[in-house]
């Protein structure tokens, strides 16, 4: 009887514990439907920072995040006189290259170029070189040289494309008055291997300058985002095609990049389902979060915006996701000024749960990220756009981040 009576507690005192874990698991499951983004049934929703290590997002003390080991180099250094910032990077050919806009005073004024380096080991680099030629009528000799005017050119760096067996290098051109002048337009500039030169090559897209150089949809197509030179009246829009051609292409606004924020510098990528996209916006109306929004048609349509609670300085952030599935996010996420640089992961590219400390302790921004042989080169312009700066970390390392977030 005792054994009986023994049974039957121990029964229902497991029908309860069952009953208690379902409870738990559907409440979690229910919480995640409630507030967790999702490109078809929740694209509104606005977590994207989640984790029991912060409070308010505008609140982080950065000085305490986990700092990330890293190697670090300087690429190029025109202090006091010049500027140097629009780093992008790229591996070809059994080398890391660098491109970036150089010129003089401030940002793009008349006369800036285009220059590269390169490197075997993303530490070691070679003395810069010219990419682009300087504008026509805009040399140094120029009386409009080093003035804002709409009556001389500026090149600004677009980034690297390899695109069907071409190495290419993007660049925009238009009057240096004010961002943007009429005559913008997209070119290309091809690398000839056997002269070692970068050959002009065309027209990518006229009216428009990219965020970052085009990524390969599921289609077979490619996507870029594309501000025309009136954007802040019309939003931002992006450009689908190049199946056959570098320069064949549809755009696609994104409603309500004009309206609900006034957006700079999209960026996008393909979510872990490989089919769904997520695109981020800064806000240059200074809300200090970014913007979300989804397409679910491979860029043709796009959700309203939503403001998320991923802090933002109003500055150039980039990302991508790494060959072990998970997504980083470099960017200036201390929403008062470009200090510090940190580094976000997310398992799924929509809510990211760590974070940690790259760089710091004075002006740095316009990041971007590379994945090479189980290392990450982050380039990006360092003391007030003055200096191209690269470091390299460990993937390995990253796995660090999540020990201190807690």
């Amino acid at each position: 009887m005792r054994n009986l009576r023994g049974s039957v507690q121990l029964y229902f005192t497991a029908i309860l514990l069952l009953f208690t874990v379902t409870l738990l698991c559907y409440g979690c499951k229910g919480n995640k439907t409630q507030d967790y983004p999702d490109p078809v049934t929740n694209p509104e929703a606005k977590l994207m920072l989640d984790g029991h290590w912060f409070q308010d997002p505008h609140e982080i003390d950065f000085d305490k995040l986990p700092k990330i080991p890293l190697e670090h180099t300087v690429v190029s250094d025109v202090t006091p006189d010049g500027v140097n910032q629009h780093n992008y990077l790229a591996y070809h050919d059994n080398r890391y290259w660098i491109m970036w806009s150089d010129g003089p005073g401030v940002e793009d004024r008349v006369g800036q170029v285009v220059k590269y380096s390169t490197s075997k080991d993303g530490l070691e680099w070679e003395k810069p070189k010219f990419l682009t030629p300087y504008p026509e009528g805009s040399e140094p000799e120029s009386p409009h040289y080093n003035t804002r005017t709409d009556q001389g050119l500026r090149w600004i760096s677009r980034g690297f494309w390899e695109y069907q067996g071409d190495f290419l290098a993007l660049a925009s051109l238009d009057e240096a008055k004010g961002f943007f002048g009429p005559s913008l337009n997209l070119h290309a500039f091809k690398w000839n291997k056997d002269s070692e030169f970068w050959e002009y090559h065309g027209i990518v897209m006229e009216n428009a300058i990219n965020n970052f150089p085009p990524k390969k949809l599921p289609t077979g197509e490619w996507l870029m985002s594309r501000r025309s030179f009136d954007y802040v009246e019309k939003g931002v829009d992006f450009m689908v095609g190049a199946k056959d051609r570098f320069d064949q292409w549809e755009v696609y606004p994104v409603f309500g990049s004009s309206t609900h924020l006034e957006a700079e510098e999209p960026y996008w990528w393909i979510l872990s389902d490989n089919k769904n996209l997520m695109a981020l916006f800064r806000d240059n109306r200074k809300s200090g979060f970014l913007y979300r929004s989804f397409s679910t048609d491979n860029g043709r349509t796009w959700s309203p915006p939503v403001q998320t609670n991923f802090p933002d300085a109003r500055s150039k952030f980039h990302g991508l996701r790494l060959q072990d599935g998970r997504y980083v996010l470099v960017s200036n996420s201390n929403y008062k000024k470009r200090d510090p640089l940190t580094l976000a992961i997310s398992d799924d590219g929509m809510v990211f749960t760590k974070m940690g400390y790259l760089v710091g302790g004075r002006h740095i921004d316009y990041p971007h990220v590379l994945e090479h042989n189980g290392y990450l080169l982050i380039a990006f312009a360092g003391d007030a756009k003055q200096k191209i700066e690269v470091v390299k970390v460990k993937i390995s390392d990253l796995g660090k981040i999540g020990l201190n977030n807690k």
